[in-house]
């Protein structure tokens, strides 16, 4: 999982261009909304469509598990891997 991870927080660093941000400054279980790192819904359809691109992870805005599942790195990480992704990721 920690691969997976670490890969998530790659793809939003690039996909919200995140300069001044790391991957060992966001802490996999900080919300990434509001507190932590302060995303807004405009960060999160742009992570969505990261998402989909990288991991083919099909997502429903409306649907409660997919805004649990946006609420921390762990969580889209669990996401990922419910689309059948392991940690071995390219």
């Amino acid at each position: 999982m920690a691969d997976l991870a670490l890969e998530v927080k790659k793809l939003i660093i690039s996909a919200l261009n995140l300069e001044d941000v790391t991957p060992d400054a966001i802490d996999s279980a900080a919300p990434l909304f509001n507190e932590g790192l302060g995303l807004d819904s405009i960060d999160a359809l742009e992570i969505g469509v990261a998402l989909k691109k990288r991991f083919n992870v099909t997502l429903n805005p409306d649907d409660k598990s997919t805004q649990q599942h946006f609420e921390s790195i762990n969580g889209l990480v669990a996401l990922i891997q419910q689309h059948g992704v392991s940690d071995a990721c390219s």
